[in-house]
């Protein structure tokens, strides 16, 4: 399996969104600033996250787009199924026909690892990562500032 650029920017586009869930409505200008990705890229992954109702968009001044549900009813794997991102390492796509019209030698280890990787990103949600992030973030600031405090002893 590999993602492409589409799978990886709808997700941080969305984890932009959850960290900035209590803002009101964040415009995709932002999260372009914000993560250095293309504005129109932005817009046609949007179009699609909202049509599976991932996201909701406001118009007009004050406008942008918001998570439809919080952060932690939404799954990595459901952002990634939202912009059509496959989830699978079979050569065949799943269909079995790997070699001529039959499944290749290694085809049920491909198709289980694929359920594997569904099974894993269909158990974290956006707001694991981001509090994930947070932890990070604040563990390193916490390491950086005790190494000062000893440095200076």
């Amino acid at each position: 399996m590999r993602l492409t650029t589409k799978g990886r920017y709808a997700v941080t586009a969305m984890l932009d969104l959850s960290l900035n869930y209590g803002l009101g409505a964040i415009t995709l200008a932002d999260i372009s600033d914000r993560q250095g990705i293309s504005l129109s890229y932005l817009e046609q992954l949007f179009a699609r996250l909202r049509k599976q109702g991932l996201v909701s968009s406001t118009r007009g001044p004050g406008g942008g787009y918001r998570l439809s549900r919080t952060a932690d009813e939404i799954t990595v794997l459901d952002v990634i199924s939202a912009v059509d991102e496959k989830v699978d390492s079979t050569a065949c796509e799943g269909k079995a026909n790997c070699h001529g019209e039959e499944a290749c030698l290694s085809h049920e280890l491909w198709t289980s690892l694929s359920e594997q990787i569904r099974v894993y990103l269909s158990g974290i949600t956006l707001g694991q990562v981001v509090h994930n992030h947070e932890a990070s973030k604040h563990a390193d600031s916490v390491i950086k500032f005790d190494s000062i405090q000893v440095g200076q002893l």
